[in-house]
């Protein structure tokens, strides 16, 4: 390999990890590309069932260690909630739902760096979206001694084939397939997916895509009565049932699943206290 070729020497690098198929080839790419340690860590921002067995998945795909961080608190808190309040919408159009989570995430991945006396982190960024502006200028701002490894600017990975491929290859365990090629962001905030037959505006989703709603076609024709009570801009409760900021979220996540959306839904907002 020549001078100009060669990689970076890393020792210890840690992943913002979350399971799906990019970081999940992530793992054994930066042993293979870096010959370093991986760390993989995951922020807990409500993704629930995506969790179940996240650990071992990683630690069999390469992973020296992992960490799980529940988040979700603070994540509301400090970022939804005030995203929430100042009426923050991409372009007037988009709402916020990715996006906010990801200067959380790479704030915990460069504390968890320093305690591991790790010297780069990686994400699994495309190298054409925002994400990767996300992630680093939030590492850079914090830390910027840490060498940022960005594998979608680096590798010969193309596109999910191609990343289904190397899973296969590396033995790696993958929930996506051609067949169901989404690539899923969730929290407690949203699920979004992207990717497979949602590249073209024209085809409307797939019905599978509806995983945390229920597909409008099949929602209930009659509509359900909810009552939200805020103090100082901050939901309590709802229907009268006080909650935390956890709480009030995962009950009015529980009450649009089976609505499926705004429209068969009525709202009642009171300011108290």
């Amino acid at each position: 390999m020549s001078a100009k070729s060669a990689k970076p020497v890393v020792k210890k690098c840690v992943l913002a990890y979350s399971g799906g198929l990019d970081t999940s080839i992530i793992v054994p790419w930066l042993k293979n590309t870096y010959h370093c340690e991986v760390i993989a860590f995951c922020a807990n921002l409500g993704q629930a069932d995506e969790l179940v067995g996240l650990e071992e998945k990683a630690l069999a795909s390469g992973a020296s260690k992992v960490y799980i961080e529940d988040l979700r608190l603070e994540f509301l808190s400090d970022y939804v909630f005030p995203t929430m309040q100042a009426g923050a919408i991409y372009e007037r159009e988009y709402l916020l739902g990715t996006s906010f989570a990801r200067p959380l995430i790479a704030k915990k991945m460069v504390e968890i760096a320093e305690m591991e006396g790790a010297d780069a982190v990686a994400h699994g960024a495309t190298g054409k979206g925002n994400d990767q502006v996300r992630f680093e200028l939030t590492v850079m701002a914090l830390n910027p001694r840490l060498r940022i490894i960005a594998p979608w600017r680096e590798w010969s990975i193309r596109g999910r084939r191609d990343a289904l491929d190397y899973a296969a290859e590396h033995n790696v365990p993958v929930k996506a397939t051609m067949e169901r090629i989404y690539s899923q962001d969730k929290n407690l905030w949203h699920l979004s997916n992207e990717g497979g037959p949602l590249e073209d505006p024209w085809n409307e989703p797939p019905k599978d895509m509806f995983e945390w709603t229920t597909d409008p076609l099949d929602a209930p024709d009659e509509p359900e009565y909810v009552e939200i009570y805020f103090r100082k801009g901050i939901p309590e409760r709802v229907n009268g049932v006080a909650h935390g900021p956890v709480g009030v979220v995962q009950a009015l996540n529980e009450i649009g699943a089976r609505t499926a959306s705004a429209a068969s839904t009525s709202w009642r907002i009171a300011w108290w206290g």
